[in-house]
């Protein structure tokens, strides 16, 4: 397991604001108290390294530490973090795993992915178990921070180079599917169906505005409309409902 952060993405793709500590993505006013986060990983050495790195934020407060998913299911029914970064993998539960019990003890929390993993597979499991980011520990520390503020925000956090990856898995579960339509799928818009293709590139909010001419608030309120309509719970689900019911395709 790397111990250490590389660099990281520069095309825009899921990565939400590069504002001013303790703003939100879009310039927001200050949060009045800090974004709580618990760290697991099984390498001390990489928690303690994560901890360094977040305790210079003046907006992100690190609450506890777990060393494996069993450990996060506890600290995080005590804790009631806003954050969880969680590896993938861990002796006695891994990550992917602990995500559905964390998300029952803890339901408002919300879950990054923090893994050297770049199986697709593994991707796709731990949006399906409830995470809401999954990063390369490749990433640079200031991204770190970055990531975490976007995902508090309400923002989907993903790796670019696993974005084109979630892609083609989605492209393979249609395939093993072989249509099973339980009902009909909700209408969208023309523009929420752009907006949803959109997000499906990986684009954040603030991208998918500019390329829609269009406000940052204004996306999101699409984005919210998506959601209401499929009856799902982040945007990463979001499209892989669209592509199983065909309402978009990627080529």
């Amino acid at each position: 397991m790397a111990d250490s952060f590389g660099p990281m993405r520069d095309d825009g793709a899921g990565t939400a604001g590069d504002g001013v500590q303790g703003m939100g993505p879009d310039g927001s006013a200050p949060r009045k108290e800090p974004i709580r986060v618990l760290v697991v990983d099984d390498h001390a050495l990489f928690r303690r390294g994560l901890e360094i790195v977040l305790a210079a934020e003046e907006d992100i407060q690190v609450v506890g530490e777990a060393g494996d998913g069993a450990e996060a299911v506890d600290k995080a029914a005590d804790l009631l973090p806003d954050i969880i970064l969680m590896d993938v993998r861990m002796p006695k539960r891994g990550g992917i795993e602990a995500c559905t019990s964390i998300k029952e003890v803890a339901p408002s929390a919300k879950i990054i992915m923090l893994t050297i993993s770049d199986e697709e597979a593994d991707l796709y499991d731990a949006i399906k178990a409830g995470a809401t980011g999954y990063l390369l520990k490749e990433i640079s520390t200031d991204e770190v921070a970055t990531a975490i503020r976007a995902v508090a925000d309400g923002q989907s956090q993903i790796s670019p180079s696993m974005a084109s990856k979630l892609l083609t898995e989605f492209k393979s579960m249609i395939q093993r599917t072989d249509e099973r339509r339980l009902v009909p799928a909700p209408r969208l818009t023309d523009r929420e169906l752009e907006v949803l293709k959109l997000v499906a590139t990986g684009m954040n909010n603030r991208d998918i505005a500019k390329q829609l001419f269009i406000s940052e608030n204004t996306v999101k309120n699409h984005v919210r409309n998506i959601l209401e309509k499929l009856q799902l719970h982040s945007r990463m689900e979001a499209v892989v409902y669209a592509m199983r019911e065909k309402i978009l395709e990627i080529r």
